[in-house]
């Protein structure tokens, strides 16, 4: 039997996100790299640039899972209210960090150092600095929350160096096979398949190709072997009900 997984939320902050005119690219890197730490991404919740929304968001989610990831709103403008809302969330005050506005002063000098610059050393009282290499502008970490830039290329910088505080049990493998069976033919033997192997994660996806319709059926595991033998048994299905299935490289 596999232990209890490791799991984590992750909020994304912002009306731009909402609004369609920024893509969100946080949510897949975080996932992916969650996954190779052992570490399940179980919910995504997407909220405006509202302190409601916000707090209730992340007393949510931290009460639900091993770790909640937070991405947005850390900048100098009056919309960035991330930091004030986390403060609210954990019942504390929001505090001007010694470390964080002596790395804001070095990176803009004195007299770029201005009062919308400095906001950006103001963070929960007890909260611990995530180091940003790329702007200066630190993050941070309460309990079991880490609140991140929005800018998925400082995101990432921010999460390389909290990486190694992260643990986590077997990472999720995947295999993926490709059918040329419609949904409705395989409905019935795949959910078979999928009582025959409850550890294991099954999902069905209808895929079009070269003209040609079918499904792609997603398997995941924490147990090569438990997985091989659900696509094998995959194969044994499709084979039954006169259609064809192939093993399909792709990753996730």
């Amino acid at each position: 039997m596999e232990a209890k997984p490791v799991t984590a939320g992750l909020v994304v902050i912002g009306n731009e996100i909402l609004s369609g005119r920024t893509r969100d690219a946080n949510t897949q890197f975080i996932g992916a790299e969650l996954n190779d730490l052992g570490i399940r991404l179980a919910e995504v919740r997407v909220v405006a640039d509202v302190c409601g929304a916000i707090v209730g968001a992340v007393e949510a989610l931290r009460k639900e899972y091993d770790y909640v990831f937070v991405t947005g709103g850390l900048g100098p403008t009056h919309d960035d209210i991330t930091a004030r809302s986390i403060a609210k969330a954990f019942a504390v005050e929001l505090v001007c960090d010694p470390e964080a506005h002596a790395r804001l002063e070095r990176h803009y000098g004195s007299e770029r150092f201005n009062a919308a610059r400095q906001r950006m050393a103001y963070i929960p009282e007890g909260a611990a600095l995530i180091d940003n290499p790329v702007s200066a502008a630190p993050g941070f970490r309460i309990e079991n929350v880490f609140v991140m830039a929005g800018i998925p290329r400082i995101m990432q910088a921010m999460f390389a160096s909290v990486r190694h505080r992260l643990s986590g049990g077997a990472p999720l493998l995947s295999r993926t096979i490709g059918t040329d069976l419609g949904e409705g033919t395989l409905a019935a033997e795949l959910g078979r398949v999928q009582e025959a192997f409850p550890d294991i994660q099954i999902g069905s996806y209808p895929s079009m190709g070269s003209g040609r319709s079918g499904v792609r059926i997603v398997l995941r595991s924490v147990s090569e072997d438990r997985l091989g033998a659900a696509v094998e048994a995959v194969r044994a299905m499709a084979a039954r009900l006169g259609g064809q299935a192939e093993e399909l490289d792709i990753t996730g």
